[in-house]
């Protein structure tokens, strides 16, 4: 089994590797997020992207964006606690960092054959659909429904705190 660290590759070495599997044959699926205190909803996620095809790729929010996205106190872990926490998981082949706002340059670069997003979106809420459109590449909502949040598991860890 590969170790965790090993899974952790830069957009420059993940574009050959990603080649190399797609001339035999298999289906490349990507999945992002930022994976901020790895809950059973990630896993579920993440799970239901492999389905979708034979490698998975995850990019995972660097901390800059994680930041803006989440606001003030987070990310909770940073970006190499979190690419190593989802890179540990069996599902996933391959994690990259992301500094970007949006995985549009990823998908783009990467060409997957799958852009899996979680049952927090829909088709038509995408960020990247049009680009995921433009490219050929195929959307999949995947995962369980959104019941588990990493903001509200934080605030119930805060509150308890102060009881």
């Amino acid at each position: 089994m590969r170790r965790a660290s090993d899974k952790i590759v830069t957009r420059e070495a993940l574009a050959p590797l990603l080649e190399k599997a797609r001339r035999s044959g298999k289906r490349i699926v990507f999945a992002n997020g930022c994976f901020d205190v790895l809950h059973a909803g990630h896993v579920r996620y993440l799970e239901a992207a492999r389905n979708e095809g034979e490698v998975l790729v995850v990019a995972v929010n660097a901390d800059s964006g994680a930041r803006r996205l989440k606001g003030a106190g987070r990310p909770v872990l940073d970006e190499m606690a979190r690419a190593s926490l989802v890179a540990a998981l069996r599902a996933v082949d391959y994690v990259v960092m992301f500094p970007e706002a949006n995985v549009e340059a990823l998908l783009a670069t990467l060409r997957p054959d799958v852009h899996a997003k979680g049952t927090d979106y829909t088709a038509d809420t995408v960020p990247e659909r049009a680009t995921a459109e433009r490219l050929g590449i195929r959307v999949a909502i995947v995962g369980d429904p959104k019941d588990h949040s990493t903001t509200e598991l934080l605030q119930s860890v805060r509150k308890g705190a102060h009881d």
